[in-house]
């Protein structure tokens, strides 16, 4: 058996587990995708709605079968909260959760920090990885009720007296935001944004996660990162950037202090952005953690055109050196999309591939005839100029680039995983 501590982690074997928390409390569950957010009102479990498929909510005990659990589902949070509503849980005995397999055996128990003026806890999650399913202890304490649990993850749920009625997950972008955004726009002289709600799902989750943590992070401890959950949400970006931001209350004040800021306003005046969303979480200190992304749809002539864009940036600089212009190969080009493609749906960052494939095998199997073989990647810049310019600020990026022996190129781009972007410059001589 595992004792785990706020954070551990261990693995489950395969089929049903039974997840119970003795003592004067509710057990509750929330069913969730990649992006951390419920899919329907159906996905939140309790005791006026105990059931769900894969899921079912007897007493104190919680039957969860991952087997079962509706398609996209990928993470299942334990939560509790006193019998009694009006009591604090630092009043009431320490609520343990134990987790048993199908043979009753006990797999994992959690024994949190005592509690002092929340309401609500957090125990545990249950979590996709790979083909498996393993089980992290949180310990995450809420003050404002089951009803503010549920919201943070997506849930519409009217709190009406004593009890918590399930409504329906809201998709409708935060129209007053996006009117203060376009008032901002127009001034500028850019075309209006509209909110896209996919964007705000993904912006909501990652609100929610920051507040949980207690901190602004890019990425959450289970290595998800706003990127993650913007492309679950099936949003593809040819460009994103966002705000993560702590301390303004509200809508007006958020735009305010991005305002003030020359980095933090360009994305108020981009007319490369065409749709934003925006999320807001309270933590348990009270603090309010914002998440804004912006971005421009992936299209084939976007692709093509930032392609374009990152080329003749660099013959620019190789014509400043007095060397002659690359000419855009479309095979090498196959090579360098299909490698930022990779990085971004395998999670990595390098030259060589998890199975050991280097740049010329790449370029090989596309069937560039070049012999001599050069690739720059990096991950993280926002433009075709930010990631030229930092190329060229590195030596080893600029001497490929300012190489006399080259005469083509090809570059690919993709967006997601942990930096958001991934940028591939392939050369041939």
């Amino acid at each position: 058996m595992n004792d785990l501590l706020a954070g551990g982690n261990a693995a489950l074997p395969a089929g049903p587990l039974t997840l119970r928390v003795p003592g004067p409390f509710d057990l509750s569950v929330i069913i969730t995708g990649e992006n951390g957010r419920v899919e329907g009102d159906g996905d939140f479990v309790f005791y006026n709605q105990p059931s769900a498929p894969g899921a079912r909510i007897s007493g104190d005990t919680v039957t969860v079968d991952p087997r079962g659990l509706r398609h996209g589902a990928a993470r299942v949070t334990v939560v509790v909260s006193p019998a009694d509503p009006g009591t604090r849980l630092g009043a009431l005995p320490l609520p343990v959760l134990s987790v048993a397999g199908s043979g009753g055996g006990v797999l994992a128990r959690f024994a949190p920090p005592r509690p002092g003026p929340e309401t609500v806890l957090m125990l545990a999650e249950l979590y996709r990885r790979g083909t498996g399913w393993k089980i992290r202890a949180l310990g995450q304490g809420y003050a404002d009720g089951l009803a503010g649990v549920a919201r943070d993850f997506g849930v519409d749920v009217a709190d009406e007296g004593d009890g918590v009625h399930a409504a329906h997950t809201p998709d409708a972008v935060d129209d007053g935001f996006a009117a203060l955004v376009n008032a901002e726009r127009s001034a500028a002289g850019s075309p209006p944004v509209t909110g896209d709600p996919r964007l705000a799902a993904a912006a909501g989750a990652h609100a929610a996660a920051m507040a949980a943590q207690g901190r602004l992070a890019a990425e959450s401890p289970d290595g998800t990162s706003l990127y993650h959950r913007i492309a679950a949400t099936g949003y593809r970006c040819l460009t994103v950037t966002e705000h993560l931001v702590s301390g303004p209350r509200t809508p007006d004040e958020f735009v305010a202090y991005c305002l003030g800021g020359a980095d933090r306003a360009l994305p108020f005046r981009d007319p490369a952005v065409v749709h934003v969303g925006v999320g807001r979480a309270a933590a348990l200190s009270g603090d309010t953690y914002w998440t804004a992304v912006w971005a421009a749809p992936l299209t084939a002539g976007g692709l093509a055109r930032l392609a374009a864009e990152v080329t003749a940036l660099t013959n620019a600089e190789r014509a400043a050196a007095g060397l002659r212009p690359l000419a855009a190969d479309p095979r090498l080009a196959a090579a360098a999309q299909a490698h930022s493609d990779d990085m971004v749906a395998r999670d990595f960052y390098a030259h060589t591939s998890p199975e050991g494939r280097e740049p010329w095998d790449r370029a090989r199997a596309a069937g560039c005839p070049h012999p001599g073989i050069g690739e720059n990647i990096a991950c993280g810049q926002r433009s075709a100029q930010e990631v030229v310019r930092g190329w060229m600020n590195s030596p080893g990026h600029r001497a490929n680039i300012l190489k006399p022996d080259f005469a083509h190129i090809g570059v690919g781009y993709a967006t997601g995983s942990l930096a958001g972007t991934y940028w591939t410059q392939l050369f041939g001589t």
